[in-house]
């Protein structure tokens, strides 16, 4: 059932333009449609769908994420337009050089222009089961 349907996911912002030219300009992504309520944004074959959110709810959790084929060359292109990647050291958790070792997948976080945590990842190492 759900498994063909079109996937959106909705990120909410406070200031509509300041984030369609954060995900635009700085993300690369082509908007596909707009009304005064949000933004549609190609990603894929999905959609981020950003939505005004007058009351600035930040979520503490990452909210979309990219699977990128190699992490060093998109996160040197993504600093040279100015994104900056987060740096975490906790328990579980620590990264080095933006970043850290998640299971079997490394990952990197940052944060868009309305603070919600969006992160990039290489594809999962997978390993044949050893019998």
């Amino acid at each position: 059932m759900l498994d063909t349907a079109a996937f959106i996911c909705p990120i909410p912002v406070t200031d509509l333009e300041r984030a369609r030219v954060f995900y635009e300009q700085t993300l690369g992504l082509t908007p596909v449609d707009r009304s005064e309520a949000g933004i549609l944004v190609a990603v894929g074959g999905a959609r981020l769908l950003l939505y005004l959110s007058p009351g600035g709810a930040r979520p503490t959790h990452t909210l979309a994420a990219w699977e990128v084929p190699s992490l060093e060359p998109v996160i040197a292109g993504l600093e040279r337009r100015g994104v900056t990647f987060e740096e975490y050291d906790l328990p579980g958790l620590r990264t080095e050089a933006h970043i850290a070792w998640i299971g079997p997948e490394r990952a990197a976080w940052f944060h868009d222009s309305e603070g919600n945590i969006l992160s990039i990842s290489e594809p999962w190492v997978r390993t044949a089961a050893k019998g």
